[in-house]
C-alpha cells in the first residue's frame, strides 16, 4: 500500500526545493582568489580580503571570494607559497587572482597558474620581485609610487620646517630595486630642496637580532640623532617593525615623520601611543579621528602622518573589486582610470595618483606595473594636497 505525505509535509519539502534553488541561483557566476599574509606578518593587508569577504560573500558558501594566507616565513617556505595559488586555479570558477603583498615566490606561482589556467586574470600588490620579473608573469602588478615618492616625503618634510632628512634601512631592503631607486631620489631630491640627507643602517628584523632587537636599536638611537641632527629632523625607515619605535620616540622628544613606507593610521600608531582601536575596528574615518587625538595629546601635532586610509587593506580591497569589474566587462586591465575609481570605491574623501613604472635604464615605462599613492595626512594640519603635485621628470630617471 502507498503511503502519502500530509499536505504539511510535502509543503515543507516544495519549500526546501525552492530555497535550493534559489540558493543554487544566486550563486556567484565566478570566484576570485584572495592571498594575503598572516594577522601577524601583515594585518590590513588581510583585513581587505576579510571587507571583500563581507561584501561579495565567501566561494565555499556560495560567494565569491576564496581567501587563503601565505606562510610568516615566506622566505624559506616558498614552494608553499607557489603551491597555495596553484590551489587556487584547482577552481574551475576562478577567474581573478590577487596577491598582497605579492612576496617572492609569487611569478614562479603565477606562472605555474598560467600554464594550468590561462584564462585567470592574475594581479599582483606591493611586488617583491622586480618589476621586469613579475610583470613577465602578471597581468598587472600595482605597487606604492615610491618612485614618486622618493621626492614627495623630502617635500612634505619642508612644507613641515624639516632641516635635515634621515633616512633608515638595511642592505637587504636596499637590494630591491625600487627601495634603492627611492632612496637615490629622497637623497638628491633633499640636495635639490636644501634639505640634509643622511642614510643610516639598522638591524634588519629578519637577522639574528629579530624584531626586538632591532626595534630596540631604534629606541636607543632616536634620541643620539635628534641629539646629533637637531629637532628639525624629518625620519624615514623602510621596514614597518622599525616604525613603531620611531614613533614613539619622536612623539616624544621631537622630529618629524612625514608617513610610513606603506602608510596607515594602524602603522605603527596603536603600539607607538597605546591606542586601544577595537571599538573602531574597519571603520577607517573613525581610526583616524582617535589616532589623531591621540597625536595631539601627545604633542605630535603638526609633526606626524599617515595616509588617511590604510594602503595595504585598499590595496586588497582594490585590486579585486578592479579584478572584478574587468572579468564583468566593465573596466580595462589597462586603465588606470578604472584602477583608481576601485580605490576610491574603498577611501571616500581621499585622493589618489597614479601612474606607470618607468625603467631608469632604458626609459621605458612598463604599462603592466601601476604605481598609485594617496595625499599625505598630517595629524592637527590635514592633507597637504601632495597628490596634486606635478614631480619633476628627472626624478623619473635616477636609478639605484
Amino acid at each position: 500500500m502507498k503511503k502519502f505525505c500530509s499536505a504539511a509535509v510535502f509543503a515543507a519539502i516544495v519549500l526546501a526545493c525552492v530555497g535550493a534553488v534559489s540558493a543554487w541561483a544566486a550563486e556567484a557566476e565566478f570566484h576570485i582568489g584572495i592571498m594575503t599574509g598572516t594577522v601577524s606578518q601583515s594585518e590590513d593587508d588581510l583585513r581587505g580580503a576579510e571587507h571583500m569577504i563581507e561584501e561579495y560573500g565567501d566561494a565555499a558558501k556560495g560567494g565569491m571570494i576564496t581567501h587563503v594566507t601565505y606562510p610568516d616565513n615566506f622566505m624559506s617556505e616558498m614552494e608553499t607559497t607557489i603551491s597555495q595559488l596553484v590551489g587556487l586555479a584547482d577552481d574551475p570558477k576562478m577567474k581573478v587572482i590577487v596577491v598582497n603583498q605579492a612576496i617572492p615566490g609569487t611569478t614562479e606561482g603565477f606562472r605555474r597558474v598560467r600554464e594550468k589556467r590561462p584564462d585567470i586574470l592574475l594581479l599582483a600588490g606591493q611586488p617583491h620581485e622586480d618589476p621586469g620579473v613579475i610583470t613577465a608573469a602578471a597581468d598587472l602588478a600595482v605597487s606604492v609610487n615610491n618612485i614618486a615618492r622618493g621626492y614627495l616625503i623630502p617635500l612634505a618634510s619642508q612644507k613641515l620646517g624639516a632641516k635635515t632628512f634621515v633616512h633608515i634601512s638595511f642592505p637587504r631592503h636596499m637590494s630591491y630595486e625600487i627601495l634603492g631607486r627611492r632612496r637615490a631620489i629622497m637623497e638628491e631630491a633633499c640636495k635639490d630642496l636644501g634639505i640634509q640627507f643622511v642614510f643610516e643602517t639598522a638591524p634588519d628584523p629578519t637577522s639574528d637580532v629579530g624584531v626586538a632587537g632591532a626595534q630596540q636599536f631604534i629606541l636607543e638611537n632616536v634620541p643620539v640623532w635628534l641629539e646629533k641632527y637637531g629637532k628639525e629632523t624629518s625620519f624615514f625607515c623602510t621596514n614597518d617593525a622599525h616604525t613603531e619605535p620611531l614613533l614613539k620616540r619622536i612623539a616624544e622628544i621631537g622630529g618629524y615623520f612625514v608617513e610610513a613606507s606603506l602608510p596607515s593610521p594602524l602603522m605603527g600608531y596603536p603600539g607607538a601611543l597605546g591606542i586601544d582601536l577595537a571599538k573602531e575596528k574597519g571603520d577607517w574615518p573613525a581610526i583616524l579621528k582617535k589616532v589623531e587625538e591621540v597625536v595631539d595629546a601627545a604633542g605630535g601635532s603638526g609633526r606626524l602622518g599617515t595616509w588617511a586610509y590604510s594602503y595595504s587593506y585598499t590595496q586588497s580591497a582594490g585590486l579585486a573589486e578592479f579584478g572584478k569589474r574587468v572579468v564583468e566587462g566593465k573596466a580595462s586591465i589597462d586603465s588606470l582610470k578604472d584602477l583608481v575609481e576601485c580605490y576610491d570605491k574603498y577611501t571616500p574623501g581621499a585622493k589618489w595618483n597614479a601612474g606607470y613604472y618607468t625603467d631608469a635604464g632604458t626609459g621605458v615605462r612598463n604599462r603592466k606595473f601601476g604605481l598609485v599613492y594617496q595625499d599625505t595626512y598630517i595629524f592637527g594640519k590635514g592633507y597637504l594636497d601632495i597628490a596634486d603635485v606635478e614631480v619633476p621628470d628627472k626624478y623619473f630617471g635616477i636609478g639605484k
